[in-house]
């Protein structure tokens, strides 16, 4: 929420305490999220080694499951590749497995054709039926560092500083970037909206943006890549309904309507605003990583 709407009663918000009375539990839980386990099916044992060739050239000792393997362990435990080398040989004397171990230089020769999969967002409901996704959407300023940017800092010394701006859709169920652009610095955030909704894959159940997003170009884009999506962006303050509100309100109409009835914290809770503070910290997230 903006610092300017909560800034006259910010004092009189207590700190939150969160009191554990399960101590047990709660550090069994602790420790839980430090344990690591790992096996290998029957399928996998067998599916380690490449099966042969029927063309020419130089017969491979490790199929793509095997490699694929040792790329996402490297990925999630972020190794180079002689760490990763030692880490799947360690895991395979734990289990008491005679298979062999990709050195780090096939898996750096592999990795250039295979792709580490990602984990995927689940596309399928209870009956079978595409989930849509709830969109969060929002941007953020990235400062260009060039070579000199050290003796800038050193000497004092002026220069004209470079800035792009980034655009990224987020989903609210897995938090998992679906969508980004980066712009320049001068285009505006509701014009990047119809790049970022081409980019996702299915339909969209909701629209969440901040009110800097709130333009009839913003809407107008949503509405046509799916008419049933709710769009849940904070009306400005200045903001009035429309011509139709009292014969055919439009969504904008209905959040301005509640807000002046309840109150735009009251709105936030009902509406689902508050689940905007997720991209918010995917851009500091991705900003320190």
């Amino acid at each position: 929420m903006p610092f300017k709407l909560n800034q006259d009663r910010r004092h009189h918000i207590p700190r939150q305490t969160h009191k554990v009375t399960n101590w047990p539990a709660y550090e069994a839980g602790l420790r839980q999220r430090g344990s690591l386990t790992v096996w290998f099916t029957d399928e996998a044992i067998e599916a380690w080694a490449a099966k042969p060739r029927s063309t020419r050239g130089r017969q491979p000792w490790y199929s793509s499951l095997a490699i694929l393997t040792a790329l996402t362990l490297r990925a999630v435990f972020r190794l180079a590749f002689r760490q990763t080398e030692g880490l799947i040989g360690s895991i395979m004397g734990l289990l008491g497995l005679t298979l062999r171990v990709p050195d780090h230089t096939t898996l750096s020769r592999r990795s250039a054709t295979l792709d580490v999969p990602r984990p995927s967002r689940p596309s399928v409901g209870a009956h079978g039926e595409a989930e849509p996704l709830h969109l969060l959407v929002d941007s953020t300023g990235l400062k260009l560092c060039r070579p000199g940017e050290w003796l800038v800092e050193k000497h004092g010394t002026r220069t004209r500083r470079s800035w792009r701006k980034l655009h990224i859709g987020l989903d609210a169920e897995t938090g998992q970037n679906v969508a980004a652009s980066l712009t320049a610095k001068e285009v505006d955030d509701g014009a990047e909206v119809g790049p970022l909704l081409d980019q996702v894959d299915g339909a969209v159940a909701s629209f969440t943006a901040a009110g800097g997003y709130d333009q009839d170009s913003v809407s107008a884009a949503v509405v046509k890549r799916d008419p049933e999506a709710a769009i849940i962006v904070p009306p400005r303050v200045t903001a009035v309904p429309s011509a139709t509100a009292e014969t055919a309100p439009t969504q904008r109409d209905c959040h301005i309507q509640h807000i002046a009835e309840h109150g735009r914290m009251a709105w936030q809770r009902v509406s689902g605003y508050t689940r905007r503070a997720l991209v918010e910290v995917a851009i500091a997230r991705w900003k320190q990583v």
